[in-house]
């Protein structure tokens, strides 16, 4: 019989290990030289990434238009979704329409507040204040319309996770769009290309693991924790890769378990430090609202014009809600449910609290107290320290704010990190064997140390890139399959009129 220390012994390889690089960066004299080579070498490899995804057609990023393309399709085709069953998703989730005996791992919350404490997290803080920052006020109004538009992209991906998953003897769950794209693909006809799709797919995902939920998450938290808590990088790099570690070894139902303990208790401080802020100011809000207006269609100063903000916008809303990247349904499809469309509708609501609520509220209050165009504030804007820049912006209201947004901002980026974590832990498998899952778990676990000693701009690079580029496999496979999607629904609706009478 295996000892239960030896199931830890992997962590404990990787904190020995990275001992010697935290006794080494704590000499910063010594450290610097090295770590901005490695920076240098970090960002130029980043840079080809982000100029081949990124390639613009008239100051529109091709990968941006595939998006809002990709929502607008879905909204269109599924006849507004999004607005017909909101009130119905809120009742799935409260439990009115639950079967006890349906397969699956977790709850519908729990799958809810798994995906969501992946996606409500520093895209909220540091993500909004970038986009404010870059494209004005303006960029508020569109990362809104992206949001609510997505809304249907989260709600397709989502039911397709769930209808083309696959349930092990063992009870475990494996699924998103690596399954649906495989085996979706197969049944109409086209396995050869579902089956590239799926690997490319997976492996985008693992990297997005690594830069955009992982790297990025602990680089900005750091940026606004130091705020108010003098701490070396690496010492806050590894207290995360610590915490982080102990949490995905135990897998989806503590990472539920978890999630669905961190994700109220973040949102609740979050919203309430937030709502006090709109409070307290509460006479500035029409006159903010009105700027983030004038400014979506006439921006000053904005490089690219409405273009720009667009770009800004709808960007920085996908990066905060995820829809049409895929990365959700992985965590859906471990949802207990007898009908897919079910958790569809249940994953419509992410993008709203997301980025219709939460995000709006960082935004509100980056606007009024004007920290996105404080001279003051020019060095932090530059470096992209989003996440430190709200801090300010929170701080300017109430001295002890950062306190608070510090907490909330370590306990966002945590839950993200470990939802992320079972995402790309879902790809690995697909790409290796479940045996292999150490390796992935030790290299997750590192990049989270690494994202603490950084540059951030290069790690918001390198995050964006990896991130955006699961969309490209995601959204081609999603056109294929969306008459899947409305043939459930539409069963599903007859089933619900059925039930009424």
């Amino acid at each position: 019989m295996r000892k239960p220390f030896l199931k830890h012994r992997w962590l404990l390889t990787l904190v020995l290990c990275l001992i010697p690089t935290a006794a080494f960066a704590v000499d910063e004299a010594a450290g610097e030289p090295l770590l901005n080579s490695l920076d240098a070498a970090f960002g130029q490899f980043v840079n080809k990434i982000f100029d081949v995804l990124f390639f613009s057609i008239g100051g529109f990023p091709l990968i941006v238009l595939w998006l809002i393309f990709g929502a607008v399709f879905f909204t269109i085709r599924l006849k507004f979704v999004n607005f017909r069953l909101f009130g119905h998703a809120i009742d799935i989730v409260r439990g009115k329409h639950d079967d006890p005996n349906a397969p699956g791992e977790v709850s519908h919350f729990q799958a809810l507040a798994t995906a969501l404490s992946a996606t409500v997290g520093l895209g909220n803080i540091a993500g909004v204040a970038i986009a404010i920052s870059v494209g004005g006020p303006g960029a508020t109004l569109w990362m809104t319309l992206g949001g609510l538009l997505g809304m249907s992209s989260k709600m397709v991906e989502c039911t397709l996770g769930q209808k083309y998953r696959i349930i092990k003897p063992s009870g475990s769950v494996a699924g998103g769009p690596m399954y649906y794209l495989s085996r979706g693909f197969a049944e109409i006809g086209l396995k050869p290309l579902g089956n590239v799709l799926a690997i490319l797919f997976s492996i985008c995902c693992i990297f997005a693991a690594f830069g955009a939920a992982n790297m990025i998450q602990v680089n900005q938290s750091y940026s606004a924790v130091r705020q108010v808590l003098p701490i070396y990088p690496w010492l806050y790099g590894l207290i995360l890769a610590l915490l982080v570690g102990l949490v995905i070894i135990g897998g989806i139902h503590r990472i539920g378990q978890v999630a669905g303990t961190i994700v109220p208790v973040m949102c609740v401080l979050y919203v309430a430090a937030a709502l006090w802020i709109l409070l307290v100011n509460f006479t500035q809000i029409p006159n903010a609202i009105g700027t983030i207006f004038q400014q979506a269609f006439t921006p000053q100063a904005v490089e690219g014009g409405v273009i720009g903000v667009i770009v800004q916008g709808f960007r920085r809303s996908t990066f905060s809600n995820e829809a049409g990247v895929g990365s959700a349904a992985i965590a859906h499809s471990a949802a207990r449910t007898d009908r897919p469309i079910k958790e569809g509708l249940v994953a419509l609501l992410e993008p709203f609290i997301d980025t219709v609520v939460i995000c709006n509220m960082t935004a509100l209050v980056v606007v009024i107290t004007g920290v996105y165009n404080n001279p003051e504030y020019e060095a932090i804007r530059k470096a992209g320290e989003g996440a430190a820049l709200t801090s300010v912006a929170f701080g300017t209201v109430i001295s002890w704010f950062p306190i608070l947004l510090a907490i909330s901002v370590f306990l966002f980026a945590f839950s993200t990190m470990i939802s992320w974590s079972y995402y790309a832990e879902k790809a690995w498998e697909y790409l290796f064997s479940e045996r292999s899952l150490i390796v992935y778990r030790i290299l997750f676990v590192g990049a989270t140390f690494i994202g603490a000693i950084a540059k951030p701009q290069s790690v918001l690079d390198f995050g964006d890139a990896t991130f955006f580029a699961m969309a490209l496999f995601n959204l081609f496979g999603m056109y294929f399959l969306t008459n899947k999607v409305v043939e459930d629904l539409s069963d599903y609706e007859r089933y619900l009129k059925r039930a009424k009478l």
